[in-house]
């Protein structure tokens, strides 16, 4: 059974209102830009007018089938705003904040929160997964029904309500469209590098995959100082704007990679490997450009079953080290804070990484350009003087 509508919260915004969001009804279907009813926050919730919102492969995968999501579903899990009512109970942010939206909402409690993982948090992967609010119901609705919220948030809207334990404030001044990066690419990509792999200053690092993710890889290894970042892609136009966020070197990946990295290197590899596509093919060979004592991180995500065959006796032989990293295993509330002060002192040149603005109306060729490869992250702006 389709989950219901929820109950109706105390406040000016007390009954349903319309919006635009980009609804997609089935799997390998064009998203559908259309009006919805939205209803009011309820306890512990908020509702956001969009500022802008991140076009990410992850949203992808619910399209292609693979993250097996259901349908109805207002899609957009990368995104900022500003608050602009609150339910009951409300305390972390309030009315006139701009905010950051996490996909992964935290407990708090719970070992892994305990234990400073936050990011690792099972607590609410229920409704995570159902695409219902924390309380196993819906917001969105059409005249047939619920309409799913993607990671609780359904930023690719004109407003969303959400958790508040979803959103993080940051300084009115930074962009929203440089916000809404940080709720997902960039603190996926700098992320792995401060708090997964701890790159240190004068290494040398090889990121595999120059989309989104790979990027923010690059510029999170540029601002701790590595000292030769070497960016691998399939795509030559990517290059330009891998060396405009902080790359030295660039390998076509049509090309020997391993013959390449290993020039570079004097025949050593890579002190830090980030593999940011998710081919388990690509993550086999990434091993193979990691020097001895060196470590490899995956960041890039294949299908749930995805497996590779490693050669354990070499890895051991060779000390190296292979590990994951999730949502650049973020402690939110500090990481996106501390983010837009890097990016406010120019550490962090987050501006650099948009390669496309867009319209919600746009939401499908936005889709299409970012799986045509097009360098950059594709960006959907808001109205922001637009109200319910």
């Amino acid at each position: 059974m389709p989950p219901s509508a929820s109950g109706r919260a105390r406040s000016k915004w007390g009954a349903d209102v319309e919006i635009n969001a980009a609804v997609l009804y089935a799997k390998r279907e064009a998203m559908k830009v259309e009006p919805l009813d939205l209803a009011p926050p309820g306890a512990g919730e908020v509702l956001i007018r969009m500022g802008a919102a991140g076009v990410c492969h992850s949203d992808y995968h619910v399209i292609s089938g693979q993250a097996g999501h259901e349908f109805p579903v207002v899609l957009g899990h990368e995104g900022a705003g500003e608050v602009i009512a609150a339910g009951a109970g409300v305390e972390k942010v309030k009315v006139g904040d701009h905010v950051v939206l996490s996909w992964i909402p935290y407990c708090g409690t719970c070992f892994f929160c305990k234990a400073g993982q936050s990011h690792l948090c099972q607590t609410h992967k229920g409704p995570l997964w159902d695409g219902t609010m924390l309380d196993g119901t819906c917001r969105l609705h059409n005249t047939d029904g619920p309409v799913r919220h993607l990671s609780m948030l359904a930023c690719w809207a004109s407003h969303a309500v959400v958790p508040e334990i979803s959103c993080v404030p940051i300084p009115p001044d930074v962009p929203f469209e440089v916000a809404a990066l940080l709720g997902c690419a960039v603190t996926t990509g700098v992320g792995a590098v401060v708090n997964r792999a701890k790159v240190k200053a004068g290494s040398t690092v090889a990121v595999v995959g120059a989309g989104g993710v790979g990027l923010s890889i690059i510029m999170g290894a540029k601002m701790v100082g590595a000292a030769r970042i070497v960016a691998v892609d399939a795509a030559a136009h990517t290059e330009q704007m891998a060396r405009n966020l902080g790359a030295t070197d660039f390998i076509d990946a049509n090309e020997d990679v391993h013959a390449q990295l290993m020039a570079l290197t004097d025949d050593i590899g890579a002190d830090y490997v980030f593999e940011a596509v998710g081919k388990p093919a690509l993550q086999r060979t990434c091993l193979e450009l990691t020097r001895p004592g060196g470590q490899l991180t995956f960041v890039g995500m294949a299908g749930n079953e995805a497996t590779i065959e490693l050669p354990t006796t070499g890895i051991t032989r060779q000390e190296k080290t292979v590990t994951g990293s999730i949502f650049g295993s973020a402690h939110t509330d500090r990481d996106f804070r501390l983010y837009a002060e890097h990016f406010a002192c120019g550490r962090l040149p987050v501006e650099r990484l948009i390669g496309r603005r867009y319209s919600l109306e746009q939401i499908n060729t936005a889709i299409d350009d970012m799986l045509a490869g097009k360098p950059g992250r594709g960006v959907i702006l808001f109205d922001e003087d637009g109200a319910p």
